[in-house]
């Protein structure tokens, strides 16, 4: 049950994998989600430790990618002071935009994955996509009201994989 609900792996944020993790694994590519995986929805322009996140993963030969469903005003600021590209509109759960990206950067699938902290559109998207993808923790407390109705879903399905241990850490993998 939920097996399209099920990530490749599970960290309690972004920030603490390692970009070796990535390098393992063959990801070229790592598509990011924006709104409380990297940052607050309500913040305008990465912090300090965004910026130094992502040259680290420059730096390790691999290529950050910002996937939102927010607009693109919402994160073309954003990403732009982060040095580094977008897809706004992703249309997540919808994995066409993805696939189109994946094929327009040269990439298979098996050199893109994806990171983002719900089940209803990071990581429904990513099997679509049939890319890997890590399963986080918001960042911070407070959600858009868009997101509500999918927090109420994620919920259950995450308790049900994390009782089965299909929420497997990323340093185990």
């Amino acid at each position: 049950m939920f097996k399209k609900f099920i990530p490749f792996a599970h960290a309690q944020s972004i920030y603490e994998i390692d970009p070796d993790f990535f390098k393992r694994n063959g990801v070229k590519t790592l598509f990011v989600d924006l709104d409380n995986t990297l940052d607050s929805y309500k913040s305008k322009e990465p912090k300090e430790h965004t910026i130094n996140y992502i040259n680290k993963l420059k730096s390790a030969g691999i290529e950050p990618v910002i996937i939102s469903n927010n607009k693109p005003h919402r994160v073309c600021g954003f990403a732009e002071k982060a040095g580094i590209e977008f897809l706004a509109s992703a249309r997540k759960p919808g994995a066409k935009r993805i696939k189109q990206e994946i094929a327009r950067r040269g990439r298979t699938n098996d050199q893109v994955m994806l990171v983002g902290d719900q089940m209803m559109t990071d990581v429904l998207a990513a099997h679509k996509a049939k890319i890997r993808v890590v399963l986080t923790e918001k960042v911070v407390k407070e959600d858009q009201w868009t997101t509500h109705i999918n927090r109420l879903m994620d919920r259950p399905i995450r308790r049900y994989h994390r009782k089965r241990g299909n929420l497997k850490d990323w340093r185990s993998m």
